[in-house]
């Protein structure tokens, strides 16, 4: 396919998820499906423009004072990707499957049109309009600088899996793939995304994968999972593991020592798990199928109970641009319910003296922080410790530091930490017997 072709079928996908709420994943798969000819560069090519238009939506369609799958196209390539308005006129008229010319009105838009800097707060952060009263509120003079950072393209983050290696071999593994260590987490390296047509490559046909030496994991939830802190020997519930990610760092952590129960309500989530943990030689995993009565034996008997609580995933939006589209207030009052759900169920696992742990992957203190102390003030039993010490251990004094509303509880963000998003906070519940 010529340039122009991509630029029309960017369109068309966009049209799909925006006329028929189609989850952007399914709209590419789906074109991807109808059009066969289409190789893997065009599709990679298509996706990148599909993924940008959505990540910088609101700032593309107030500049180009429209907000249809063209405007949005259009405005990717120019505002984004720095192509000239010349270039893709060349493109379009090069190509009888582009779209149409540009207009008068687009040209104008494309090179001259509204200044940015005099947009709405929340046109520039590119977070939507009904939210940011909640976002500015939590994030105060650097709201938009976190929207922004939200909208950048997220790069490749892989854990080293201790079990089976450390940073020299898994270095030496990656280094052709542009991979550097992470700067926060002692176990991650980062192939960054790049720009425009740039393509990350695909680890997990990689050696270094599939034989287990690492795992495709976020610095972010590297360095939550690190902040558990689990001890070889001891046992620890991952009440909410989905494909356990986290499960997997858990034992690598524990030195394959001990146990980490995997538990999700979905039985879905966990397939993955059993196959992902093979690979990567966790032999102190055990995975616990619903319903959550498989649990009662471990009632009062966990040293750690880790929730990595299901959310909005708002702390994501640099992956999934186009759920920030998608969420309502109506969504945020569901996650809300479940993890208080959660919340109530997980801590009557943790015996007296052991450990609670909250984790979202979102950046609204609705999820957070207005989680974690109405749990607090109906559960006297337990207590919020401060996590900056564990944070000082793990990861060092002298780095990129989370937001912290309270001193105690961390929050993980693309502009603080160059990280996804993530919420954490540790709960001790009280030793009644002392």
């Amino acid at each position: 396919m010529k340039f122009g072709g991509r630029i029309q079928a960017a369109i068309e996908v966009l049209d799909d998820i925006t006329n028929q709420h189609t989850p952007v994943g399914n709209a590419l798969r789906d074109w991807g499906k109808a059009h066969r000819f289409a190789g893997s560069k065009d599709r990679a090519a298509i996706g990148a423009i599909v993924h940008d238009a959505l990540r910088y939506k609101s700032s593309i369609a107030w500049r180009m004072g429209d907000d249809s799958s063209r405007a949005l196209a259009l405005g990717t390539l120019v505002f984004v990707w720095g192509e000239t308005v010349e270039a893709i006129n060349a493109a379009l008229e090069d190509d009888k499957h582009s779209p149409n010319p540009l207009t008068k009105a687009e040209i104008s838009a494309l090179t001259g049109g509204k200044n940015i800097d005099l947009a709405p707060d929340w046109v520039r952060a590119d977070v939507p309009e009904w939210l940011w009263p909640a976002f500015e509120n939590n994030y105060g003079e650097e709201a938009v600088g976190e929207g922004q950072a939200l909208r950048a393209r997220a790069p490749l983050d892989l854990r080293v899996n201790t079990i089976k290696a450390d940073n020299a071999k898994v270095g030496k593994s990656v280094d052709a793939l542009r991979a550097t260590e992470t700067p926060l987490s002692p176990i991650g390296f980062r192939i960054e995304p790049g720009n425009g047509l740039d393509r990350l490559p695909n680890i997990q046909s990689e050696p270094v994968y599939l034989t287990g030496d690492v795992e495709i994991q976020d610095e972010g939830s590297q360095i939550v999972s690190l902040l558990v802190d689990a001890k070889p020997g001891e046992k620890v519930l991952d009440y909410c593991a989905g494909g356990g990610g986290k499960t997997l760092a858990l034992a690598a952590e524990m030195q394959n020592q001990g146990t980490v129960y995997a538990y999700d309500i979905d039985k879905r989530r966990l397939a993955p798990l059993y196959q992902r943990a093979m690979r990567a030689g966790a032999t102190n995993v055990e995975i616990i199928q619903p319903p959550i009565g498989s649990l009662d034996v471990l009632k009062g008997q966990m040293d750690r109970v880790l929730i990595d609580a299901p959310c909005t995933g708002a702390g994501t939006w640099r992956r999934k641009p186009d759920a920030k589209w998608r969420l309502s207030p109506e969504t945020l009052e569901i996650r809300m319910n479940e993890q208080r759900a959660v919340l109530s169920q997980a801590k009557d696992f943790v015996k007296p003296g052991g450990l609670l742990f909250y984790v979202t992957c979102s950046m609204l203190a609705e999820e957070n922080e207005g989680q974690i102390y109405p749990f607090l003030d109906e559960n006297p039993d337990f207590e919020l410790l401060s996590a900056g010490e564990t944070w000082e251990e793990k990861i060092g004094t002298d780095k990129a530091k989370p937001w912290s509303e309270d001193g105690c509880t961390l929050t993980l963000t693309p502009a603080s930490t160059n990280t996804d998003g993530f919420f954490f906070a540790v709960m001790e519940r009280k030793n009644t017997q002392e």
